[in-house]
């Protein structure tokens, strides 16, 4: 048995995914073992002022250091960071690489800054995982805090086209909806803006070809949460759950005009994550706009999003698989 870990540290959270691998008659399974999320708003003021700020850094490193001693604990044989948005954006960055060099030391490992590319191909491999029963091409929309990953692709892992835009639940609060709630002005601006790169999306990546459209990551999977008003966050009611476009824009709206304080009273509301939700239901609103327009849904045959708990930590996971354990 073989225990991997892999740690994706974006603007607004950092989690950690810890597996064991073994083979039973003569094929590899993966056994999730912990999977944690910590809220560290890493890319907290970036997009203004292009450095991360010194209590970002210091919440990361208290986070990352339990991490560590949390896979010390398991055993873990091999681990992979990847740093996203924030760090691609920060002038600073280096003193963010030197703090999980250190911390990571035992495992001869630190961040690593990945492309908006292999940031939408490793959450691909991810969300697809439990997916295989539903029709290809798969379109996997991974929304974060400081972007968006869009990538149209097939069950064997085959892309045919991945954009990056720079839009996330984040960076939108920061930048337009500053009101709380927000003013209906500052909802019109942030939507003008993320139609504008949706077109660029819809330009860059096949969308058209889609068959089953797929959502990971925490904008998508707490609103599937508060669509099935569940009493608690529950990871197995939430995976492969559907949400309809018609549904899910009654959903958006209503959170779009709530305050902060209000969602965050809300049990399955993560608390780091109530003042930047509303930026991400305007980006989710302006993807269903994308996909109507694109692939034809209607009122009376409305498209929908299945939802993944699976994300870039299994797609990391799943690469550390081919690279560490011959099979």
């Amino acid at each position: 048995m073989t225990t991997l870990a892999a740690v994706d540290c974006g603007t607004n959270s950092i989690r950690l995914l810890i597996s064991d691998i073994t083979e039973v008659d003569g094929v590899l399974e993966i056994t999730e073992l912990h999977r944690v999320m910590e809220i560290v708003r890493l890319g907290e003021g970036v997009d203004a002022t292009r450095r991360l700020s010194s209590k970002a850094l210091a919440r990361v490193r208290s986070a990352l250091t339990n991490f560590a001693e949390l896979m010390r604990a398991e055993n873990v044989t091999a681990v992979r960071m990847v740093a996203t948005s924030a760090t691609r954006d920060a002038e600073n960055r280096d003193e963010f690489f030197s703090m999980t060099r250190e911390i990571l030391a035992p495992w001869g490992a630190e961040a690593e800054v990945i492309s908006g590319e292999e940031e939408a191909s490793l959450s691909f491999r991810g969300a697809i995982d439990d997916l295989h029963d539903q029709p290809e091409p798969f379109c996997v929309i991974d929304v974060g805090g400081g972007s968006t990953e869009i990538i149209v692709g097939k069950h064997d892992g085959t892309v045919l086209g991945c954009e990056s835009v720079a839009m996330g639940s984040v960076r939108l609060t920061e930048r337009f909806l500053l009101s709380d709630p927000a003013t209906e002005e500052e909802i019109e601006q942030a939507r003008a803006y993320v139609a504008d790169l949706c077109e660029k999306v819809r330009g860059a990546v096949p969308i058209d070809e889609a068959r089953t459209i797929v959502g990971c990551a925490g904008t998508f999977t707490t609103l599937s949460a508060l669509a099935q008003g569940l009493e608690t966050y529950d990871p197995a009611a939430i995976h492969l759950s559907v949400l309809r476009f018609n549904a899910l824009r009654a959903l958006t709206s209503s959170v779009v005009q709530s305050d902060a304080h209000s969602l965050a009273e809300n049990p399955v509301m993560h608390p780091g994550r109530a003042d930047v939700f509303a930026g991400g239901a305007v980006i989710v609103d302006g993807l269903m706009d994308l996909f109507d327009s694109a692939l034809g849904g209607t009122r009376d045959n409305p498209l929908e999003f299945y939802i993944s708990e699976k994300d870039i930590l299994d797609g990391i996971v799943a690469g550390l698989v081919d690279t560490h354990i011959p099979h």
